[in-house]
């Protein structure tokens, strides 16, 4: 039974024989992924944790800015700062926000709240499956 879904967004990654480097699309866009030279790749490109990191950051930023631009806040610069972690009980991801502008402690705090309601981080601390298959 085919279960019920809409598709939100699509991504191809493809390598060849260049190591570990990889290309990866999505609608018209393009960027490089690789390891790191200590993990025998090129670094040519984040690796997969990194570009995680990334999505997890830039979606919070954009959220944000969004906040920000709704609720007419003058605020020059939101900055997302994001560490990646093994911890005892699987894996700990730590972000901190820092912004430029004029805020008070609650306009603050309500951002951080805005920043836990990005579309990224809903997708991280809930239910996810991930099925695979062969073309």
């Amino acid at each position: 039974m085919e279960i019920d879904k809409q598709l939100i967004e699509a991504a191809q990654a493809q390598n060849g024989m260049l190591q570990y480097q990889t290309i990866v699309t999505s609608a018209t866009h393009t960027i490089t992924a690789d390891e790191p030279v200590s993990m025998e790749g090129g670094d040519t490109g984040m690796n997969p944790y990194s570009l995680l990191l990334a999505s997890l950051a830039s979606c919070t930023a954009i959220t944000l800015r969004m906040y920000i631009i709704r609720k007419m806040w003058i605020v020059e610069q939101v900055t997302v700062n994001t560490n990646l972690y093994k911890a005892e009980n699987g894996t700990l991801i730590e972000r901190q926000l820092s912004f430029t502008g004029e805020l008070t402690d609650v306009q603050k705090d309500r951002l951080i709240q805005i920043a836990n309601a990005c579309p990224i981080h809903k997708i991280l601390v809930g239910n996810i499956e991930i099925k695979t298959s062969l073309n």
